[in-house]
């Protein structure tokens, strides 16, 4: 017992640091959306154009997280973890001193490159430094903290926009997010060497394992699987706060409140997954499970036209089922994931999260312009039953590529 106290310290220590990063990341994904109301109004802008902040900045960050995770296996993950941090953060601060809509964009844009680095080096930290025996809980406290950032984002920045207004909310949360960058920067259970050998560190070597690893049926139907969780994901988190304001006629801090509710649940659900995910080898099948019973609640939110609190309910019944299946996810890929590529492996796959987050607030933007907004659940559930197909897809595939 005296021996595993200090490891249980360490892991505690190394998913706590790691987790307030990833808490970091999402918080920032989703903090203009809140602010979306003020914004429309101060700049006459439509929905559609306000999503395309989102879009930009998950665009950015897709494109740069595919190949942020070489650079995560050549320099190793602490420094890239923090300089991603402090630029996410003080690209979105920057983003108050914008007097036209359009200036947000390029912003959104250099956030995206910040946000880009996070996956592909908080699973080489955790993939390094935690004993496989807990991997799986810690995975979920990390998932948790991320999904944390995703429920406080709309209660703190419409808070804040409430008390000052949607300028200063942006520069508070960019200061805060500063001084999480600092905290990492000088956090040394988080360094992990870096992994490429010698021979691997020419340019050339390093493209030739990249394409050898895009060639793994796995990794492909892997990174499928994320872009359409995300397309689901952020579609639901950016325009379900206007969906259940035009629906049932409900102020924005009720509507937020909802969202809050589902966040909140989900982040519970990857705590519970967490214990799931290192008590069974069966992820595929936790991951369906929990997709869908979402899709599920989906359907009756879609068609039920059910009371507004009864409604609320069922958004947080669905972020519980979709939370639990985090960690499932997570150790489908780290499955699939070849010795010494976790960086790069996670860096790929994870940009599928991004693929399909930069999709999804256009297409419900598009619903939303439409008036439209039962459909906003109609094609979340739709995106939840792809996801399902692809669950058992990577697991086919790995299991293949394992017996080759």
């Amino acid at each position: 017992m005296v021996a595993l106290a200090p490891s249980i310290r360490h892991d505690a220590t190394v998913a706590g640091l790691v987790g307030l990063a990833h808490f970091t990341s999402h918080f920032f994904q989703i903090a203009f959306t809140p602010l979306f109301p003020l914004m429309k109004e101060e700049f006459g802008a439509s929905w559609t154009e306000l999503g395309l902040i989102v879009t930009v900045f998950f665009v950015s960050s897709g494109i740069c997280q595919a190949f942020a995770g070489i650079v995560v296996d050549r320099l190793g993950a602490r420094g890239v973890l923090a300089a991603g941090i402090a630029l996410l953060a003080g690209a979105s601060a920057l983003s108050a001193a914008a007097t036209e809509l359009w200036m947000i964009y390029p912003l959104a844009a250099l956030a995206g490159v910040g946000n880009s680095v996070f996956h592909p080096a908080d699973f080489s930290i955790m993939t390094s430094k935690i004993g496989h025996a807990r991997l799986g809980r810690v995975y979920s406290v990390h998932a948790f903290l991320g999904t944390l950032g995703y429920a406080a984002s709309p209660f703190a920045m419409g808070l804040l926009a409430h008390l000052t207004d949607w300028r200063t909310a942006l520069l508070v949360a960019g200061a805060a997010g500063l001084v999480v960058a600092a905290v990492v920067s000088r956090a040394s259970h988080l360094t992990v060497k870096p992994v490429i050998a010698a021979h691997e560190r020419s340019a050339e070597g390093a493209a030739i394992g990249y394409l050898q690893l895009l060639a793994m049926p796995a990794i492909m139907v892997g990174f499928a699987y994320f872009a359409f969780i995300a397309a689901a994901g952020i579609g639901l988190q950016s325009f379900s706060i206007p969906a259940f304001m035009e629906i049932y006629d409900v102020d924005p801090t009720d509507a937020s409140n909802v969202l809050s509710a589902y966040l909140l649940a989900s982040a519970c659900g990857m705590l519970i997954g967490g214990v799931i995910a290192d008590r069974t080898p069966q992820h595929h099948w936790v991951a369906a499970a929990g997709l869908v019973t979402a899709a599920v609640l989906m359907i009756l939110l879609a068609a039920g036209h059910p009371e507004f609190w009864t409604a609320a309910a069922l958004m947080a019944a669905a972020g519980l089922a979709v939370g639990m299946t985090g960690p499932s996810r997570d150790m489908l890929i780290k499955a699939a994931t070849p010795p010494g590529s976790t960086g790069k492996v996670f860096g790929f796959v994870y940009s599928g999260l991004d693929l399909g987050a930069l999709a999804g607030p256009m297409i419900f933007g598009v619903l939303m312009d439409a008036h439209m907004p039962f459909h906003i659940f109609t094609a979340v559930m739709v995106l939840q039953i792809l996801g399902v197909f692809t669950a058992f897809k990577v697991r086919q595939a790995s299991v293949a590529a394992r017996a080759a």
